[in-house]
């Protein structure tokens, strides 16, 4: 399945994200709030993951296993991610805007998260783990990751008790997508 990069990347600048339908058929939808992950002081984690983090049991990665990354966050009962999207992550991340952020112990992918970058936008399109914490550790160093490249905006899309542990919380539309037109003019280099 050949997309058209441009008019993805639009659609996702306009505060519109790809899902595949009960047939597997992909089609733009638009949300009424979007889940935002805070760049700053908001962001939070729990006491034990940071002891996780402190041993060092994981090693981060972008892109060392894209692929993996896309199937394992497709990889559940119910996913909107259908092998046509998952070709059109593929496409994206040809283009340089597609990305897996990931956590590996040693040779093993323990988790990761998959998103578009546009400007200073990062926009989360999945998570998984294959080891417990392996996606709770990657989320806080994509964090970190970040903040360290000045990035404006982490859309999380949806929001669920798992993300607002993280500080995660929900913007209207109207707001978001004041917050999102800043964040795409802003240059901000992922790696």
């Amino acid at each position: 399945m050949e997309v058209d990069i441009a008019n993805v990347i639009s659609g996702y600048s306009q505060g519109l994200f790809l899902m595949a339908d009960d047939n597997g058929g992909l089609g733009w939808y638009a949300s009424r709030s979007h889940a935002v992950i805070p760049l700053d002081e908001r962001f939070r984690y729990p006491k034990s993951l940071r002891r996780v983090i402190n041993q060092n049991r994981f090693e981060v990665a972008i892109n060392r296993d894209f692929a993996a990354v896309c199937d394992g966050c497709s990889d559940r009962e119910t996913t909107w991610i259908s092998s046509d999207l998952k070709s059109v992550y593929w496409q994206l991340y040809q283009a340089g805007f597609a990305f897996s952020f990931e956590t590996w112990h040693g040779n093993q992918l323990a988790g990761g998260v998959l998103g578009i970058v546009i400007g200073g936008a990062f926009i989360g399109e999945s998570m998984f783990y294959q080891i417990p914490e392996g996606s709770k550790v990657a989320l806080v160093k994509l964090v970190e990751h970040l903040q360290s490249r000045g990035f404006l905006l982490f859309d999380a899309q949806m929001q669920n008790p798992h993300l607002a542990r993280f500080g995660a919380y929900e913007v209207k539309e109207r707001d978001y997508k004041k917050t999102l037109e800043k964040a795409i003019k802003k240059t901000c280099w992922f790696v």
